[in-house]
């Protein structure tokens, strides 16, 4: 049998209370459960990203509140230091506060991964999504 680990773990208010009515909707028995399904779909896309070799094409979709302060200007930095792999980017504004970006990518496999994990580490962006294909 496996040695269950107990973690802590923080949340801002209000996520929790989406994550408790995503719960309560889908008729998980808890929220640990619901926890290690959303753990294990993160580290399957990342182990799944981390493979990629070579040339490849995609979208990284990435969702951020641009009220964090410099958050933008990070972001745009970032970007600017990937111009090699990104094609191009669609800002949609989602509320006063959010902000989603479609960055569009084509390059080597590794740039690609940098530049995920620089815009999904920076404070204030909620979350990265990618979908890498082979070009």
């Amino acid at each position: 049998m496996t040695k269950i680990v107990r973690v802590g773990v923080t949340f801002p208010p209000e996520l929790l209370k989406d994550l408790d009515e995503i719960i309560g909707e889908i008729g998980y028995e808890s929220r640990s459960k619901a926890i290690q399904d959303a753990v294990t779909l993160f580290v399957t896309e990342q182990k799944l990203l981390h493979k990629q070799k070579g040339k490849k094409a995609g979208v990284l979709v990435m969702v951020y509140d641009h009220d964090v302060k410099g958050l933008e200007d990070d972001l745009i930095e970032s970007q600017h230091h990937h111009r090699n792999v990104i094609n191009s980017v669609l800002h949609v504004h989602l509320s006063d506060k959010e902000c989603l970006e479609a960055v569009a990518v084509k390059g080597d496999a590794d740039d690609i991964k940098e530049l995920a994990q620089e815009l999904a580490t920076r404070k204030g962006v909620k979350q990265v999504r990618s979908t890498i294909v082979s070009s």
